[in-house]
């Protein structure tokens, strides 16, 4: 069944970070995945992490950071990065801040995240 959505739903973070998701819990009712596009700030960061959920991220401007396992990778416009679940992470971007598409399968929710306090 083709199903056409009309428009994202712009999901409310703090931070100034922008969610607009195509494909997910929030703007289709699909919990097997969510298709985000992120617009962060000039050095937005968020919490430490441990989801319980695949995220592939493709990097279209700026710079997403992800720390890891004690290292860092820095992940540049046309570049990707795939975190895997139970994976501790933790994203922030440069100074240029970052525009970026996430993917997450199963799809992203606050309570499969796994977000430090």
């Amino acid at each position: 069944m083709v199903r056409k959505i009309e428009a994202p739903a712009r999901i409310p973070v703090p931070g100034g970070k922008l969610i607009d998701e195509h494909v997910g819990r929030v703007s289709s009712g699909d919990g097997a995945i969510s298709i985000a596009h992120m617009t962060a700030p000039p050095g937005w960061s968020e919490p430490a992490q441990a989801p319980s959920f695949t995220e592939y991220t493709v990097v279209l401007r700026g710079t997403v950071v992800v720390e890891h396992d004690g290292d860092v990778t820095e992940v540049a416009a046309g570049q990707s990065v795939v975190t895997s679940p139970g994976e501790k992470v933790r994203y922030s971007v440069g100074p240029e801040g970052a525009e970026y598409i996430a993917v997450c399968l199963p799809a992203f929710s606050p309570e499969t995240a796994g977000r430090e306090q």
